[in-house]
């Protein structure tokens, strides 16, 4: 069957168009506040410094800025759950696209498995002697019943979930200041005290602020749900650019203000910070700090929910992209089939049962497979950022060479090419740095440098391996399929 006869075959049934504004801004929001946040930061301000932290999250912020409106230019244009991938087969080469869709894929896949491990663990905390097995199968029976239901029903899970996640960080900012200038506390103000002791605010110099560099990369990683959501937003021309426009500064403003406070009241040569225990994260430090005496258990609940939003978009948006990769024949048609409400069922059934295996590869051999895995899809979500970035880039250029009027376009990115050019060159950058340290001992790593960039031969192979067999070229300016179908 051609894929063209797919895509007639499947779209006897759509997706359901039930996401509003609040539900893809959230959705976005959500995505990046995680552990990242609520665990990392502290380790982040322990190796470089208040200040370093500070620079780190800001300059990847500003790349993600870049990276979101590129994406929402091409977003509210063309909407479809297909998103990057989609656009790069249309834009740049139908071979990346396939290699961006699968790799996508792969990465949500396996992110199920890790958050299925870690709920596992958090409910440990709890119910220590407890069965793990009873923790894993409410957590897939949560997720797969909000995911199966409808979108509408996925979108106001994960806008509650999300919600839970935002209300904590702006507690936590007012509670944290509050603190600061000894209002809260029962302390004279903090001031600077904290932030200028011993070598901070920077400490240990470019190399420690290029470290936390990646791990802010990886903190923010999720911010292009907005994209796979846009195949079922309702007036996506409208909705895509104001949840563009929101979103961003929600997200940066809370990570630096977060950090900026943490900063002020832990010093950075407080071990605590290194600590990946939830007892000891940077927040639950400073509600403790404020005298609340359960903040561990708080921080648990609130960690747990980010465990089952990032579960619960991970199965939405791998299942979308694995839906969108049969409507174009690049996957086995099944997964384009659809419920009545518009729910691509046989698509999330097998993402799910993916993750689950996954998860059980970490019983055997001490966990070597599952580790593996796991790594394999570590840079995914910047390749994929790589892709939306060059997608872009050509987009807009074919916009121009085809005679197109800008004023089409509901959403317009600014600063182009600069946006996507600097995107495109700090995540390379992340990329190449992802495990400096194996190439700057006394002699190389190679098992250090196998685990950390197993994710890039293995695109390379999709690519590649698709680009031989289907002999595609890059797509000419002229020739890119710039129709809105929606």
């Amino acid at each position: 069957m051609s894929e063209q006869q797919i895509g007639t075959n499947a779209n006897q049934q759509k997706l359901k168009r039930n996401l509003k504004s609040r539900h893809i801004a959230m959705i976005s929001l959500g995505g990046t506040i995680g552990t990242g946040l609520f665990l990392a930061s502290g380790a982040s301000i322990a190796q470089a410094g208040p200040g370093g932290a500070l620079v780190a999250y800001g300059i990847i912020g500003i790349m993600v800025y870049f990276l979101m409106t590129s994406l929402g230019e091409m977003a509210a244009y063309m909407p479809t759950s297909g998103s990057f991938s989609t656009y790069a087969t249309k834009f740049v080469d139908p071979a990346l696209g396939f290699a961006m869709g699968w790799n996508y894929w792969y990465n949500w896949a396996i992110t199920i498995a890790a958050e299925i491990a870690a709920v596992n663990l958090i409910m440990k905390y709890w119910f220590p002697d407890s069965s793990s097995v009873l923790w894993i199968v409410l957590f897939i029976a949560v997720v797969l019943t909000f995911n199966l239901l409808s979108v509408k029903a996925y979108g106001e899970s994960e806008y509650w979930f999300a919600m839970i996640k935002v209300v904590t960080v702006i507690v936590f900012i007012i509670v944290s200041f509050l603190m600061i200038i000894g209002i809260l506390g029962g302390n004279d103000p903090v001031g600077f005290e904290n932030f200028f002791v011993g070598d901070a605010p920077f400490n240990g110099g470019f190399l420690a602020i290029f470290g936390i560099f990646l791990a802010a990369g990886f903190s923010f990683q999720g911010t292009e749900l907005l994209g796979i959501t846009a195949g079922e937003t309702d007036d996506p021309g409208k909705n895509i650019p104001r949840a563009v426009r929101s979103v961003f500064w929600r997200i940066l403003l809370f990570y630096i203000l977060a950090i900026f406070a943490i900063g002020l009241l832990i010093p950075y040569t407080d071990p605590r910070l290194l600590s990946e225990d939830i007892a000891v994260s940077p927040f639950t430090l400073v509600f403790d700090k404020l005298g609340i005496a359960f903040a561990a258990s708080v921080m648990n609940a609130i960690i747990l929910t980010a465990m089952l939003s990032a579960g619960n978009s991970g199965l939405y948006a791998s299942s979308r992209m694995l839906y969108q990769l049969a409507l174009d024949g690049k996957a086995p048609k099944m997964f384009a089939k659809l419920s009545k409400n518009g729910v691509p069922y046989y698509a999330l059934l097998a993402t799910l049962a993916i993750g689950c295996l996954a998860f059980l590869s970490s019983f055997f051999g001490d966990g070597i497979v599952y580790i593996w895995l796991l790594n394999a899809s570590g840079l995914s979500g910047f390749i994929a950022w790589v892709g939306i970035a060059i997608s872009h880039y050509r987009f807009r250029k074919a916009f121009i060479v085809q005679g197109r009027s800008l004023g089409e376009l509901p959403y317009r990115a600014r600063l182009y090419p600069f946006g996507p050019l600097f995107a495109f060159i700090v995540c390379l950058i992340v990329i190449a740095g992802q495990n400096y340290t194996a190439f700057t001992g006394g002699s190389i790593d190679w098992y250090g440098i196998a685990v950390s960039y197993i994710g890039i031969p293995l695109f390379l192979i999709l690519w590649f391996g698709y680009k031989i067999k289907h002999k595609t070229k890059i797509v000419p300016l002229e020739k890119c399929d710039l129709n809105n179908n929606d």
